[in-house]
């Protein structure tokens, strides 16, 4: 687990490879294994490897959605808000299994926040997004996960850029 966070960094430029529908269900199959608070899973996700749909996508927020324009595989992330009231916590540890599952398989990934974030001043990207993906009102959607082979190889940061300064022991 260590190599694959040594290694890992958002890629924001994918090759046009498709992704093996064997690793596609892997992906899949991590989705599900991420754990929530009492076990509610109150997340789903949408995977959508349609063009047409991702280029639609990349229109929900001005910005920070570059990773669309090139990803075969954008992977919605959201929850039923009535579940469960730590959706966003559940949610984001589904959203970083996922980038690690996609680095253990070859893949690149960026997560593209959703959440807070604006398509224009009247409506929020997840409203765009709701509408354009057809998601009920009482779900709220975290983020995009894009994944696919990444067009260059970028090596992890390295150990000694690590802010050790942000460690304590015992107290702050």
């Amino acid at each position: 687990m260590i190599e694959l966070l040594r290694q890992r960094r958002s890629i924001r430029k994918y090759t046009s490879q498709k992704i093996e529908a064997k690793k596609l269900d892997l992906l899949k199959e991590a989705a599900l294994r991420s754990p929530s608070s009492k076990n509610i899973n109150p997340w789903e996700f949408i995977f959508v490897d349609d063009p047409e749909l991702i280029a639609d996508l990349k229109k929900c927020k001005p910005h920070g959605v570059m990773p669309l324009s090139t990803s075969p595989l954008a992977i919605v992330v959201c929850a039923d808000e009535t579940k469960n009231d730590v959706w966003v916590e559940d949610c984001s540890i589904a959203t970083i299994l996922l980038q690690l599952s996609a680095q253990s398989l070859g893949l690149g990934s960026c997560w593209i926040q959703i959440r807070k974030r604006m398509h224009s001043e009247e409506i929020s990207a997840e409203k765009y997004i709701q509408d354009l993906l057809d998601i009920p009102e009482n779900f709220r959607i975290l983020s995009i996960v894009t994944v696919g082979y990444p067009e260059q190889t970028r090596t992890g940061k390295p150990f000694g850029e690590l802010q050790f300064e942000k460690i304590r022991e015992n107290k702050f």
